[in-house]
C-alpha cells in the first residue's frame, strides 16, 4: 500500500476547510449571495445554496487527483514529479479556500472586496506558482500541455514545459500589474497575456516536433 506524502494529507484537509466555512455561517447568510462579478461591475445574485457546491468541489478534487496517477496509462512518470504534483494539489485547495472566503464576505458585507482585482491578484500569484512547477511535470495524460506532439515525444514535452513555464511566469506577473488598471481594460489584457502565454508553446511544440521528426535517421 502506498503511503501518503504530508503535502499529499495536508491537502486532504485543506479540501475540507470550505465546507467548514460555509458550515459555520450558513445560517447568517442572506437568502442570496453573489455569485457572479462581470466586467462592467453588475453583480449577479444566486441562491446561497450554491456555496455547498463550491465546498464539494473542493473535497471532489482532493478525492480525484490522488487517483489520477493510478489511471493514467503514464502512471509511472508520476514518480518523477509526485512532489511538484502534491504541491498542486495543495495550491488548487488554497485557491478554493480564497475564492469561498471571498463570496462570504461580500455576502456579509458587499463592496468590502474589490472582486475583480483580488481574483486577479490570486490567479497571477497561481500562474507564477505553475510557471515554476511546470518544467519539473513528465509526460501525462491529465497534467500539463499535452497534445499530439508533447504526448509522442518526450524531448518535445520537457522543451514545451521548459517554455511554457518561463511564459506562465511572465503572465502571471503582468496580470499581478495589471491589478492597477481599470477593470474592463485589466480583464482584456490579463486574458489576452494568459491566452499568448499557452498558445506559444503549443505552436512552439509542433515546430520541435517537426525539426526532430526530420532529423531522425
Amino acid at each position: 500500500m502506498k503511503r501518503f506524502s504530508r503535502m499529499q494529507i495536508f491537502a486532504w484537509i485543506l479540501a475540507v476547510i470550505p465546507l467548514v466555512m460555509i458550515a459555520a455561517v450558513y445560517g447568517r447568510l442572506p437568502a442570496e449571495i453573489p455569485t457572479n462579478w462581470g466586467f462592467n461591475g453588475v453583480v449577479l445574485y444566486g441562491s446561497k445554496s450554491t456555496l455547498w457546491m463550491m465546498g464539494g468541489l473542493s473535497v471532489l478534487f482532493a478525492v480525484l487527483f490522488p487517483l489520477i496517477p493510478y489511471i493514467d496509462p503514464r502512471r509511472k512518470n508520476y514518480d518523477k514529479f509526485m512532489p511538484s504534483y502534491d504541491l498542486f494539489q495543495v495550491i488548487m485547495m488554497l485557491f478554493m479556500i480564497a475564492m469561498c472566503g471571498i463570496i462570504i464576505v461580500e455576502s456579509f458585507w458587499p463592496g468590502t472586496v474589490s472582486v475583480g482585482t483580488a481574483v486577479t491578484a490570486i490567479c497571477s500569484v497561481l500562474f507564477i506558482i505553475l510557471g515554476n512547477m511546470l518544467p519539473k511535470f513528465r509526460q501525462n495524460y491529465f497534467g500539463g500541455l499535452r497534445n499530439p506532439w508533447t504526448l509522442d515525444s518526450e524531448t518535445v514535452w520537457i522543451r514545451t514545459h521548459r517554455l511554457a513555464g518561463r511564459m506562465l511566469f511572465g503572465a502571471g506577473i503582468l496580470g499581478f500589474l495589471s491589478c492597477l488598471m481599470p477593470e474592463k481594460p485589466r480583464m482584456i489584457f490579463f486574458f489576452t497575456v494568459l491566452m499568448v502565454a499557452l498558445l506559444i508553446p503549443n505552436v512552439m511544440s509542433y515546430i520541435w516536433y517537426r525539426e526532430e521528426q526530420k532529423n531522425k535517421p
